[in-house]
Order: C-alpha cells, then sequence, then structure tokens
C-alpha cells in the first residue's frame, strides 16, 4: 500500500458525501487534498469542515473549458478521484430524453473530459465512482445502470491507455448521503432500513465505507483496470 504523506491528491466532487469522506480519509492520512465542486459555497464549507490545510475551488465537470483551463494549470496530480454526477432517476419512459442527456453528461461525460485533460504522475492513480446498478439492474433506474457501466468501461479503458497510471471503479450500493436529503426523513429513513434488511451485512453503506475502497485502490500498486463492490452483498440477494 501506497503512503499518502504529502501526496498531492485531487477529489473531484469532493464537497459532500462519498467525495468529501474520500477527502477527509486522504488528508487523514497526510495528503495534501484539494476538493473540486461546482458550488462554490459547498467547498468552502467543506474546506472549513475538513481542516488538514484542505484547499478547494470550484470546476463543473459540464464545462470543458474550465476543466481545460484547470490542469493547464500545470499541476501534476498523484491522485485523482472523480465522484462528481447529478443523475435524476427514473425509467426510461418516464424520463424526458433531456433528464436522460443531462445524467450522462454529468456523470459519464463529466468523468470522460476530466480524464481528456488530467494529469497524473506514473506512479499515481486515477479512481472513477459508478454504482452497483451496473450489475444489478433496476426498472425504476434503467439509465443509472447504463452511466454506471459506461463509466466502469470507461475505467478498464483508461488502464490500458494511461498506463502506467493506475485507473479503478468503485461501485457502491445504496450509501447514506446528503444525496437523499431531499426525501422526507421518515419516507427515507424506511427505505434505508427495508433495503438494510435485504443486505447480507444487514445495513446500508456509510461514505466512509466508500471511501476506504478508494485509499485502497490509490494505495495498492498492483490494482489497476479493477472495478470494486462496496455494496453489503446486494449484487449477490
Amino acid at each position: 500500500m501506497s503512503d499518502f504523506k504529502n501526496a498531492k491528491v485531487l477529489v473531484v466532487g469532493g464537497s459532500s458525501g462519498i467525495g468529501l469522506a474520500a477527502s477527509k480519509a486522504f488528508a487523514a492520512a497526510g495528503a495534501n487534498v484539494t476538493i473540486a465542486s461546482r458550488s462554490e459555497d459547498k467547498v468552502r464549507l467543506a474546506t472549513q469542515r475538513l481542516g488538514h490545510g484542505v484547499v478547494g475551488c470550484t470546476l463543473d465537470t459540464r464545462d470543458e473549458q474550465a476543466i481545460e483551463a484547470f490542469f493547464s494549470a500545470g499541476s501534476v496530480w498523484d491522485h485523482v478521484v472523480i465522484t462528481a454526477a447529478q443523475t435524476p432517476s427514473g425509467p426510461v419512459r418516464g424520463l424526458s430524453l433531456l433528464e436522460a442527456y443531462e445524467a450522462m453528461n454529468s456523470k459519464f461525460w463529466g468523468a470522460y473530459r476530466v480524464a481528456r485533460y488530467l494529469q497524473v504522475r506514473d506512479s499515481g492513480s486515477v479512481t472513477f465512482v459508478s454504482g452497483y446498478l451496473s450489475v444489478r439492474p433496476s426498472k425504476s433506474s434503467v439509465l443509472q445502470g447504463a452511466i454506471n457501466a459506461a463509466v466502469e468501461a470507461l475505467a478498464r479503458g483508461l488502464a490500458i491507455e494511461l498506463s502506467p497510471v493506475r485507473v479503478n471503479a468503485v461501485s457502491p450500493g445504496l450509501v447514506a448521503t446528503p444525496l437523499w436529503d431531499a426525501v422526507p426523513e421518515d419516507t427515507r429513513l424506511a427505505m434505508y432500513k427495508t433495503a438494510a434488511s435485504r443486505l447480507p451485512v444487514r445495513r446500508v453503506g456509510q461514505p466512509e465505507d466508500v471511501a476506504g475502497a478508494i485509499l485502497y485502490l490509490a494505495g495498492n500498486k498492483h490494482s489497476t483496470g479493477a472495478t470494486v463492490l462496496v455494496d453489503g452483498g446486494g449484487t449477490i440477494c
């Protein structure tokens, strides 16, 4: 496993949820962490919360010119994590094509744009966050499954193209993140309870669970082209 002390780490989407947990874990391990998010307010609050000298910047992964400008500044990273995405949920016949295009633009094309311009040391890594719907489809989230599968295929291809930089993906199941805060609390807690009862681990995921897998892949010098499931056994039940 790698020693992250003084490593330069960029977490795109690092202001909340899984990205925030990964930023916290890297910082606690001694890395110099930069978080990027399109929300200036979220970036400011996240850097204050994290401490450890974490710095932040605003970056919209849908804006190719902004991404190109950000990476052309010359920074070379040891590890890059890409978690940023906004993907509306719903069946294929329920989502408008505009909503579907926007979802693909946010999660897949956002990751693709970052991959086009990022600069990573040969000994470093890139880690994408996909989702277990890529292998366990849901009739109410068909698009999300397709996008996640595309992200995982992107990681495998880039592991060859960007070699010796290592490229992997982490695939979470249901994770209790601020993504669900818009759901009324009683409904949300009932959803978590029902989901937990169906999982072998009997609990829903926490952002820290996924962050641990991200650090594992970033630190394991022999892992590339891999997708690691962190789903509580959701794909086997």
